[in-house]
């Protein structure tokens, strides 16, 4: 008989949103006459912006002209896009990186979940808690933890972000081969300072670690002294790895396109300690098991950094963090406490005294027909937490706001 990989078994029996979609699927069948809203999964209510949507037209019709088609392209990604996003999210901040040190994919979440698997199973995690639940899945998945046991998994590093230390994780009183930042914060919404990031970065240095840092939402960054880019920090480029995503800053999650930076500073020691590159081993990983993000989609993300991509996604993100106010507004009006909404697109709340996550997700849905994500479902310090989002329309924002201000909690 075939074996399993039993690390799977380790994992809860659904993946958190998919828990969330059937629950509210229940309660919409249960309840035909009560209109949803949805405040819960990060997905975007935008369209693409014109600039984008021409430079998809263009694209698709050169596909269809014979001296003009593309067939399979550079699986680093073409290097149109690459040279945009190397100026605009990186020269342009006066961080001196390459070309061929950005690697175009189809999402974060994928690379986030692969990127993995150049270390050995062997090698020790650390993560914030709450965390977005794939940095955690994934080296499930690869047998790098113990049993799940009151609600943590044995082997990891749990760095613990909660309202005593303003949700920012702290350095680790023991060695971590890996450690996954997320800033701007999913789930909090904190965004960590540019003296805060410099800590972990000379830590990583001095620990021989590797961080693997997620900032998919740095489009959302309002505050001087929260950098965009971990590059900012003197001497990242030989510690660290940076996942970027057009999907909130551009409303490409149907789309996908995304970038992660591999600096060729970065090493790795075989267990002989010679050092490889992390990039010549990305590369390859991405040659055998990846073929490219379509042409069509690449010309889409280049026309991100157009003059007119630019105006047309800021008025975008503009829209969502206004969101973000009314919803924190509605919550303080109702008396709860909240935070986030100035650094990212998401909102978390302290849950009335006695009432846990998974409880107001209920009293939410039941009493405002809202939805959002219980933040338990992220790690244990989220109990007694929730997140929103600010990705729906202001329209369906502002009459989610009214509801949640119009009840007693």
């Amino acid at each position: 008989m075939t074996a399993l990989n039993e690390n799977y078994l380790k994992l809860p029996g659904s993946y958190l949103f998919s828990t969330i979609a059937k629950r509210v699927a229940a309660y919409k069948e249960e309840n035909p006459g009560r209109p949803v809203i949805s405040l819960g999964i990060g997905d975007v209510s935008r369209p693409l912006v014109p600039a984008v949507v021409e430079a998809l037209h263009k694209a698709s019709d050169e596909m269809g002209r014979a001296e003009t088609f593309r067939g399979y392209g550079p699986e680093q990604g073409y290097a149109f896009l690459r040279e945009a996003i190397l100026k605009h999210d990186y020269l342009d901040r006066g961080i001196q990186l390459s070309a061929d040190e950005i690697f175009v994919s189809d999402g974060a979440k994928s690379d986030v979940a692969n990127f993995q698997e150049l270390f050995d199973a062997s090698s020790k995690v650390a993560l914030q808690d709450p965390v977005y639940p794939v940095y955690l899945d994934t080296n499930v998945m690869a047998g790098r933890t113990g049993a799940f046991e009151n609600g943590r998994f044995g082997g990891i590093v749990y760095l613990p972000c909660t309202e005593e230390n303003n949700f920012t994780p702290q350095l680790p009183d023991q060695h971590a081969d890996l450690v996954y930042l997320c800033s701007p914060n999913n789930p909090t919404g904190s965004a960590m300072t540019r003296a805060e990031l410099k800590k972990w970065v000379d830590w990583a240095a001095a620990n021989n670690s590797i961080i693997l840092y997620d900032s998919a939402y740095e489009a959302f960054i309002t505050q001087r002294e929260v950098p965009h880019s971990i590059y900012e920090i003197p001497g990242a480029e030989k510690v660290a790895v940076e996942f970027r995503s057009f999907s909130k800053t551009a409303g490409f999650t149907g789309t996908r396109c995304a970038y992660t930076v591999v600096p060729k500073a970065l090493q790795v020691m075989d267990k002989a300690g010679k050092p490889h590159s992390l990039n010549a081993l990305w590369l390859r990983r991405q040659t055998t098991k990846f073929n490219g993000v379509p042409y069509v989609v690449q010309r889409a993300a280049e026309a991100v950094f157009s003059p007119e991509g630019q105006t047309q996604i800021r008025e975008v993100i503009a829209g969502y963090q206004q969101n973000a106010q009314v919803i924190l507004k509605a919550l303080q009006s109702a008396g709860l406490t909240a935070f986030g909404g100035v650094n990212a697109p998401y909102i978390w709340l302290k849950t009335p005294k006695g009432v846990d996550s998974w409880a107001f997700f209920d009293k939410l849905l039941t009493g405002a027909q809202v939805v959002g994500t219980p933040g338990v479902g992220f790690g244990s310090c989220g109990e007694g937490y929730f997140r929103l989002t600010a990705f729906n329309t202001p329209e369906l924002t502002q009459e989610a706001a009214r509801r949640i201000s119009a009840m007693t909690f």
